[in-house]
């Protein structure tokens, strides 16, 4: 099939969960379909980063991704029933090409990545499958409901106008997919065409450590925070590990070689300098699958955010246990337990630290059974094979 990919961002180089999904699925899903990418391009991306795409890709084009924080997007969005995000993604450069595109070409699918650009599209016969990383506002709601209750009533215009453009979104394409069950439950309130197609992992690229000689060797026990600190799910989340969790431990711990690693683009000022004997802060770190096989456990304190977290099943593929929430675990098939500990108060992450440290023998069970699962459920082969049957049972809608 000829395939209209429409994206928020160009997914090269791999910085972050989407873009690591989109590449991959869609390296995969070219050995199969004519594949045509249009996508919004920030600043410090570069033309070698379109080559690694056009090597697959029949035709990459560029959109320049307008700066979010402007007075104009400010003022746009006080004076339009557009939300903040929405208007920052409103772009008439990439509607004039997916314009051209449908004028001059046969397009069988058009495969939106985030509704956040849905309305770039023109109205169309063509199907569209709507691909949600999130449910955004929910995101965006559980952060406001943590946060400074003086400014809530204002932002919480805007959550409701993000509310309601996503709600209309998932109406007007063809069929929606999620990666999670939950989110899926969600978008099925409104939408009875939801499927789910789950995030994933390069099981070569994050390939288990040998657990029984890491137990041996390590002598630094590092508990690791990873993210893109530009995301507000990973600054919440780290706020509240170091301001609540690491206190309790470094108390229970004081005379260990406990350290806290946190690694991750964007690492606030703040935080860098509360670096020290035993807080490390990291930016130039080697490799993602390197720092998740030399830490000792994955601390995930996800408390706001949607989807499914790729640092979780990445740690996982990689051998090294996971501390999360609820919400962090939500959506992963992974047993508590047996496959990563899941708990939402301070002290419970707590005890859950001391019941690794001390028990090898647990370390290896979850360790184990976490890259099982992985395998079972996760690879992106499978995954862009669940995407390729949904691309078929898309093109034939009737809208």
């Amino acid at each position: 099939m000829n395939i209209l990919v429409v994206s928020s961002y160009l997914p090269f180089p791999l910085h972050s969960g989407g873009e690591t999904r989109l590449y991959n699925l869609l390296k995969i899903l070219s050995q199969k379909h004519k594949i045509t990418l249009v996508c919004e391009m920030r600043s410090f991306q570069t033309k070698r980063d379109i080559f690694e795409l056009e090597k697959f890709c029949q035709s990459v084009i560029t959109v320049p991704r307008k700066k979010q924080w402007s007075l104009n997007n400010i003022l746009k969005t006080g004076f339009s029933a557009n939300s903040f995000l929405i208007t920052g993604h409103t772009s008439q450069s990439m509607r004039d090409a997916i314009t051209s595109i449908l004028f001059t070409q046969h397009i069988d699918l058009i495969h939106v990545e985030t509704s956040y650009v849905l309305q770039n599209i023109p109205a169309t016969k063509v199907p569209v499958l709507l691909v949600e990383h999130n449910i955004e506002y929910l995101v965006y709601q559980r952060y406001l409901d943590k946060g400074n209750k003086l400014s809530k009533p204002l932002l919480q215009v805007d959550v409701n106008k993000l509310k309601r453009f996503e709600q209309h979104a998932w109406r007007r394409a063809s069929r929606v997919a999620a990666v999670s069950p939950q989110e899926r439950d969600v978008i099925k309130k409104l939408k009875s065409d939801v499927s789910v197609i789950p995030n994933g992992v390069d099981l070569d690229t994050f390939a288990m450590k040998h657990v029984p000689s890491f137990l041996k060797t390590v002598k630094e026990k590092r508990l690791l925070f990873i993210g893109d600190f530009n995301w507000i799910q990973n600054r919440d989340a780290v706020s509240w590990l170091i301001l609540k969790v690491w206190p309790l431990l470094r108390k229970r711990f004081s005379d260990s070689n406990l350290k806290l690693w946190i690694v991750g683009r964007h690492i606030p000022d703040s935080i860098k300098n509360m670096s020290g004997l035993d807080i490390l802060a990291t930016e130039s770190a080697p490799s993602a699958a390197d720092v998740f096989r030399q830490s000792y456990l994955l601390l995930a304190p996800i408390r706001v955010g949607g989807g499914t977290s790729y640092k979780i099943l990445e740690s996982m593929a990689c051998g090294t246990p996971v501390i999360t929430t609820s919400l962090g675990a939500e959506g992963i098939l992974a047993d508590k337990d047996k496959d990563i500990l899941v708990g939402n108060e301070p002290s419970e992450i707590c005890d859950m630290v001391e019941r690794l440290l001390e028990n090898d023998k647990m370390y290896t069970k979850i360790a184990v059974n976490a890259r099982e699962k992985i395998e079972q459920n996760y690879s992106w082969l499978g995954i862009a094979k669940q995407l390729d049957e949904l691309y078929h049972l898309t093109a034939v809608t009737k809208k």
